[in-house]
């Protein structure tokens, strides 16, 4: 959970990608880890949602990855649209997944 909550970090989501980042992983706005994303300061809420309980945990990861996924994909937009060398925006076409053997 720390290490995709700083990949959303890294591909610098906002509070305003908090609605959609909801809608995409099909919890409730009431939710705890919904209420905790749209309230601001970012870092500070995305510490607080990995260090929810346990029982909070599915809810939490299933935001985070969409939270990652709304992020990602306006950095793609912007920045890697004529292409560009970030292997996790080339997963499932071949290209970098040679697998070696032994």
């Amino acid at each position: 959970m720390r290490d995709l909550a700083g990949f959303c970090i890294q591909a610098r989501a906002l509070i305003e990608d908090g609605p959609e980042s909801i809608r995409r992983a099909g919890i409730r706005p009431t939710h705890t880890p919904a209420v905790l994303i749209t309230r601001g300061h970012l870092t500070e809420q995305l510490t607080k949602i990995i260090n929810l309980p346990q029982g909070e945990r599915v809810k939490a990861f299933r935001l985070l990855v969409a939270l990652l996924g709304v992020a990602d994909e306006r950095r793609r937009a912007r920045f890697c649209a004529n292409g560009c060398g970030h292997a996790w925006h080339h997963l499932g076409t071949g290209a970098g997944t040679e697998v070696a053997t032994a």
